[in-house]
């Protein structure tokens, strides 16, 4: 398909039947409309191929899914039974913790994780998430003005969540959608201090008013938080998870990073 759009010029996107993860967002749909497609799709269609991702600590599938209508599309499917052992996360759970991220932006309004789903596969029980195409990877872009306030609120995500693996291959600008996506959040949420980033640039800075506004959501529903979190989450993971929040709230500051260990293994 890519060969394809590159060989045509004269060919403008809406003459070429783009694949599902070109078209979402790209769509004149509400977000919340295309959004609530994507997720719909990857609930209902047919798992028809299963290919090996070779790399990565966990078993990760590229899966191709074809829905009633025919239309086909590549998500990424990690299945529990693919899980290697952590010392410090439990076995079997970072599936959950990964559906668990999804649910937290979402509930922020912070859309940066592409749609992700828990489902059944050829593999087991798993989460199901939308393939998005790369256009740009973290190191061509992260000094770019146009993209700082999408890093800087993917960076306080990350100390929300606590996010234990925020490799500069885990957040890429997407070639259809013009803004900054992030994946793999499997290892989030643990109750103790796991930060790791290539997201230090904003140490120190003050909280902008309108980060403060969706993070004081957690503040303000923190039972509704604590209801949508507590069937993938352990009840103190999702407590510290407030404490968190509720600490960056109350500093208004940006933590200024500056230790060996924020860094993620194989950067």
């Amino acid at each position: 398909m890519s060969d394809h759009l590159e060989n045509t010029p004269d060919e403008t996107e809406s003459t070429v039947e783009l694949p599902l993860h070109a078209r979402f967002l790209t769509t004149g749909e509400s977000r919340a409309d295309d959004e609530r497609r994507v997720i719909r799709a990857l609930e209902q269609a047919h798992i028809r191929d299963t290919q090996l991702v070779p790399w990565g600590w966990n078993y990760t599938f590229a899966v191709a899914l074809q829905t009633d209508d025919a239309e086909e599309f590549i998500a990424i499917y990690k299945p529990e039974m693919g899980e290697a052992p952590l010392w410090d996360f439990p076995i079997g759970t970072l599936f959950q913790r990964e559906y668990a991220a999804y649910i937290l932006s979402r509930f922020l309004g912070w859309r940066f994780i592409p749609p992700t789903i828990i489902r059944e596969g050829p593999h087991g029980i798993g989460t199901v998430q939308l393939y998005i195409e790369p256009e740009q990877s973290y190191d061509r872009f992260n000094e770019e003005d146009e993209y700082r306030e999408q890093l800087q609120q993917m960076a306080l995500f990350d100390l929300i969540a606590n996010n234990a693996d925020r490799k500069a291959s885990h957040l890429f600008l997407g070639r259809y959608q013009r803004q900054i996506w992030g994946i793999d959040h499997g290892l989030t949420f643990n109750v103790d201090h796991k930060l790791r980033t290539v997201l230090w640039e904003f140490g120190g800075e003050p909280l902008p008013e309108r980060l403060c506004r969706r993070l004081s959501r957690i503040e303000r529903f923190q039972e509704q938080v604590f209801d949508l979190l507590d069937p993938y989450l352990a009840s103190d993971e999702i407590l510290m998870m407030l404490v968190r929040a509720e600490h960056l709230l109350r500093s208004g500051t940006m933590p200024v990073l500056t230790s060996r260990r924020n860094i993620p293994f194989g950067w």
